[in-house]
C-alpha cells in the first residue's frame, strides 16, 4: 500500500513538474513577444530595439538546450535597455508607450514567479526520487530525472517597481 501511494505521489509530482514547465515556457514566449513587439514599435531608439530585437529573437528560436543561456542574455538586454527609469519613462510619453511598457513589466515579473514554481516541483521530485524504496523498486518508470531551469531572471529596476493593472 506505501509503494503505491508513494508511486502515485510521483506520478502528481511529474504532472505538476509537466504543468509548471508549460507555464514558463508560455510566460518566457510572452516576455520574448512583448520584448519584440516593443523593439519594433519605434518607440526605442534604435540601438536599443536592435539589442532587444536579436535578444528576443534567439530567446524565441533557441534549442532546448540553449534555452536557459538564450533567456537569461534577454534578461541582461533588458536590464540593459531598461535599467535606468528615465529609458521607461521615455517609452511611456510616446503614444502606445504606456501600455507596452505596462505589458512588458507584467511580463518580466512573471517569469521569476513561474521559474519558482517549476523549480520547486523539480524539487520536491527529486527529494522523493532519491529516497531508497523508490530506487529500489522503480517506482519512477522511465520518467526521466527532472531538471531545473536555471537562468538569470532578474528584472530591470525600472520594470520591477511598475504597477500591474
Amino acid at each position: 500500500m506505501y509503494l503505491s501511494w508513494t508511486a502515485g505521489r510521483l506520478d502528481r509530482l511529474h504532472t505538476r513538474i509537466d504543468a509548471a514547465r508549460a507555464a514558463l515556457d508560455a510566460q518566457l514566449l510572452r516576455r520574448a513577444s512583448v520584448t519584440q513587439e516593443l523593439a519594433t514599435s519605434g518607440v526605442l531608439d534604435p540601438a536599443a530595439s536592435i539589442v532587444l530585437y536579436e535578444a528576443a529573437h534567439a530567446a524565441r528560436q533557441a534549442e532546448e538546450e540553449h534555452r536557459e543561456v538564450a533567456e537569461s542574455e534577454l534578461s541582461t538586454a533588458l536590464r540593459a535597455v531598461f535599467g535606468e527609469p528615465a529609458q521607461v519613462e521615455a517609452v511611456k510619453e510616446i503614444p502606445g508607450g504606456e501600455e507596452a511598457a505596462l505589458e512588458l513589466a507584467a511580463a518580466v515579473r512573471r517569469v521569476p514567479m513561474a521559474r519558482r514554481f517549476h523549480n520547486d516541483a523539480v524539487r520536491a521530485a527529486r527529494a522523493l526520487r532519491r529516497h531508497r524504496k523508490v530506487r529500489w523498486f522503480r517506482l519512477a518508470g522511465y520518467a526521466p530525472f527532472p531538471l531545473a531551469f536555471e537562468m538569470d531572471d532578474e528584472p530591470p529596476v525600472a520594470l520591477a517597481d511598475r504597477p500591474v493593472s
